[in-house]
This record gives structure tokens, C-alpha cells and sequence, in this order.
């Protein structure tokens, strides 16, 4: 049974049933964490909306640390450069995938499987198909193709786009989007271990809707662990730490902003911000705490494979602050991997810019529409290296196609590499993008992730 930890300071530990809840899976793995990397953030508004038919011994500590912070406005294209294949070097410390190899297995640990999935972004035409006459909803057959991967997972973690604030505050899609709770079930059923909810969409049903979604998780699935909002300062203050075989990881989870929704009166705490000094101060202490600091941002520019000039802004902090590990969410389509070295101190710093949607049913329309049912599982294997330290051993990305169906037990999500042309004919994607293919999936990720995926 996982345990809920929190390190009132660095040195001392103590049980308390407050900030991250612990990790618990049937196949343990290892963990660790250490910081050395930084990522960045921007910007999203979503035209999907479709209005037609269609134990594992692990644990989690939480530490106190400073305030909330106001959010940080995303940019546009201008000053953006073209995302490049993970292979391409830039002069700007980014490095390329030749220059740092990557480490060799000593055959001391396996290492720690450390998977993350993109946006739920539950659109109407999802939930309409997923809506089962007189008993909710069922969201089973979205995971039923991929919930090996992520059950075997040591750490699962997914981008729940949308708050969960039940069918009391009216199940709805875009623009103000409210999930119902059968989601969250589905979630935990599935194996997902943490829930990044620091999203533009967190506040889209204001202080009611974070405070039924908290309650959820604590009451229905405590197992779960819940980052970016919060339901008071201490547990905002609380750093999530994820420990396994004596390496800690810890996770940290931001949003750029909340399109322009205010924080509830008298919660500076509900929504994690990026703010650069919150964000210094939280990889300090996350430092001080873990071996290994993975920072989930939601940033970006929406509908872009290229990484824009605010992205590049969050990446140095990040780095510079110690972050090694930086898996990005909210631009809908899926951006390059690179890694980043820190010139001065010579750490280095994975950067997933976008993994793209998970499952999401666009009401965009024509040529580039297709891009957002491509999404990607980052694949990250974290373990010691021979002189004791924690280091990323291998890494990768399993692509993934969000099959829209009419039919509740055809919609669902497919590796990449189990699609075929037969059921790509079949996707109700083609009605919004002609241009959609298999053909036109593979070239896509050939293009934006090189031989990275598989």
C-alpha cells in the first residue's frame, strides 16, 4: 500500500493525508529524481468543438514551499523558429541526439518506466458517443488499446484537459468544458498514476468545479495522485515526490494561464501558474528533495508544430534550475523532442515540447485538421548510472492516432503501429480533412520526431 508523505522541511518526513497521494501498481519499478532541467510555457484557446452527432511499493511525498502565481501570456508566431526533427542541432544549447549519447545499461537496475499521455479534451461529440442511456457515461473503450502500456508503466501520467466536475455543474465541451466524473474512474481504472490538471480550462466552472474535482480524487481514488490545483495554500505548498528502491522523482505541474478566468476570491492557490519565480523556487526545493525533477508544462502556441520563443524562454529557466525531464501538453499537435545542455554545469535536459492530443474530437476544418488526432506516449526510462547517479537510460515516443467513431466500441485510441489503411478510411476525421491517411500519420511523426518513434 502507497503511502501519502510530506517533507515539512528537507530532513524530516512526515505521514500526513494532505498534497500528493501515493502510487500504487500492481509491477514495481524503480524511480528517481534529480534536477537539472527547465521547460517553458504558453498560450491556448480551442476551436474543437464538434456540435453534430457523431503496489508496488512506490510513494509519494509532498514538501511546502511559496504562494501561487499570476499566469504568463503565451506568444505568437512571431519569433517562433521552426520545430526541428530531434536529430537537428541548434546554437543555442540545444543539443542534438548524436551529441549526447544515450547511457549504457550497466545490468545494476532495469530502471524506472516513466510513460505520459496527452490531452483528454473531452469535445461533445466524445461524450455523446461515450454516453450510455440511463447510466452515464463509459469512457473504457478510449484506453481499451493502449491500457497495457500504461498499466505496466512504474510512473503513468496523463493531461486531463478538463476539470471534473461532475454532471451537477452539466457535462459540457468547448469552449467552457466540465467532464463528468465516469472520466476520472476510467482514468484510475486505466492505471494512470498522476493527473496533471494545471490547464487554460481548469477554472472553466470557477471555484465549484475545483473543489468537485478535488474531492473526487481524494474520496474516490486517493491512490491517484492530483497536480496543479489545489484546495488550500498547504497543500500548494507541498512538492510531489514519487519514491521507489530509494530514488525520488518529483513531478511538478504548471499552466501558462486560464484564458483570462480570474482565480476564485480567496484562492491565490487553486491553479499552479507559471511564474518564474514560483518556478524557481518549487525546482529548488525539488533539488534539495529528489534525485531526478520532471516539469509537466502546459504551454505553446496551439495548432503549431514549431516551438515558439516563450517555449524557449520556460526551457532555459528550467534548465537552469535543475529540471531533467520536460514533457509538454496544450498545443493539440505533437512538437520535436531535443535535449538541452546547460553550458556552464554540463547537465542535461530532455525536452518533449508537445506529446498532442490523446483523444479529442476537433470541429477545425480543412488541410492540417488531421495533425490533431496524432498524438504521442512519451517513453522515458530513468535508472542509475555506474557512478551512482540518475540519469535518463533511454527515451522515445510510441505514436499514437485517435480513431473517431460513431460507435462507442469503435472509438478508441491506437498505437500507431497497430493502424492500418482500412480502419484510416474509416475515420470520421475524413469529414472535417479529406487529406487524412495512414500514410499521412506516418509522415507526420517521420517529420516532427525523425526515427524517435515507433
Amino acid at each position: 500500500m502507497s503511502h501519502r508523505m510530506l517533507f515539512a522541511a528537507p530532513a524530516l518526513v512526515l505521514m500526513l493525508a494532505a498534497g500528493c497521494t501515493g502510487i500504487s501498481k500492481e509491477p514495481a519499478g524503480n524511480f528517481a529524481a534529480q534536477s537539472d532541467k527547465v521547460v517553458p510555457v504558453q498560450d491556448e484557446t480551442d476551436p474543437a468543438q464538434d456540435e453534430t452527432d457523431p503496489a508496488q511499493g512506490q510513494q509519494i511525498h509532498p514538501d511546502t514551499s511559496a504562494a501561487a502565481q499570476a499566469p504568463v501570456q503565451g506568444d505568437t508566431d512571431d519569433g517562433v523558429r521552426d520545430g526541428e526533427k530531434p536529430a537537428d542541432v541548434t546554437d543555442d544549447g540545444n543539443a542534438n541526439e548524436d551529441d549526447i549519447p544515450r547511457a549504457e545499461d550497466d545490468g545494476t537496475d532495469e530502471g524506472i518506466s516513466l510513460i505520459m499521455v496527452g490531452d483528454i479534451l473531452l469535445h461533445d461529440p466524445v461524450n455523446r458517443v461515450c454516453r450510455v442511456e440511463g447510466q452515464g457515461y463509459d469512457y473504457s473503450g478510449i484506453f481499451a488499446k493502449t491500457v497495457d502500456e500504461i498499466g505496466n508503466a512504474d510512473i503513468a501520467i496523463v493531461n486531463q484537459e478538463v476539470i471534473i466536475g461532475g454532471a451537477e455543474l452539466e457535462v459540457s465541451g468547448y469552449p467552457a468544458f466540465n467532464a463528468p466524473y465516469e472520466i476520472g474512474d476510467e482514468l484510475a481504472e486505466t492505471g494512470f498514476d498522476i493527473i496533471c490538471h494545471a490547464t487554460n480550462h481548469s477554472l472553466d466552472r470557477g471555484k465549484k468545479g475545483i473543489m468537485n474535482c478535488l474531492n473526487f480524487w481524494e474520496s474516490q481514488h486517493p491512490e491517484v495522485t492530483v497536480l496543479g490545483i489545489h484546495d488550500s495554500e498547504e497543500d500548494r505548498n507541498n512538492i510531489c515526490i514519487y519514491e521507489q528502491d530509494g530514488i525520488r522523482i518529483a513531478v511538478l505541474n504548471y499552466t501558462y494561464g486560464t484564458n483570462g478566468i480570474r482565480l476564485p476570491e480567496g484562492m491565490p492557490y487553486a491553479v499552479d501558474i507559471l511564474d518564474e519565480d514560483r518556478v524557481e523556487k518549487d525546482l529548488l526545493r525539488a533539488e534539495e528533495m529528489a534525485d531526478f525533477t520532471v516539469v509537466c508544462p502546459h504551454w505553446g502556441e496551439e495548432y503549431s508544430h514549431r516551438i515558439s520563443t516563450d517555449q524557449d524562454k520556460w526551457c532555459e529557466l528550467f534548465l537552469k534550475n535543475g529540471a531533467d525531464l520536460v514533457i509538454g501538453t496544450h498545443p493539440h499537435v505533437i512538437e520535436p523532442v531535443k535535449w538541452m545542455v546547460n553550458e556552464d554545469t554540463g547537465d542535461k535536459m530532455l525536452v518533449y515540447y508537445s506529446i498532442g492530443n490523446f483523444v479529442n474530437w476537433t470541429a477545425g476544418e480543412g488541410p492540417g485538421t488531421s495533425d490533431r488526432v496524432v498524438g504521442g506516449m512519451a517513453v522515458v526510462n530513468i535508472g542509475k548510472n555506474d557512478r551512482g547517479g540518475i540519469e535518463i537510460k533511454d527515451h522515445g515516443v510510441i505514436a499514437l492516432v485517435c480513431h473517431l467513431a460513431r460507435e462507442r466500441d469503435k472509438m478508441t485510441v491506437y498505437r500507431l503501429c497497430d493502424y492500418s489503411d482500412e480502419l484510416a478510411r474509416s475515420n470520421e476525421i475524413l469529414s472535417r480533412d479529406p487529406s487524412f491517411s495512414m500514410r499521412y500519420c506516418t509522415d507526420l511523426c517521420d517529420e516532427i520526431w525523425g526515427d524517435l518513434w515507433y
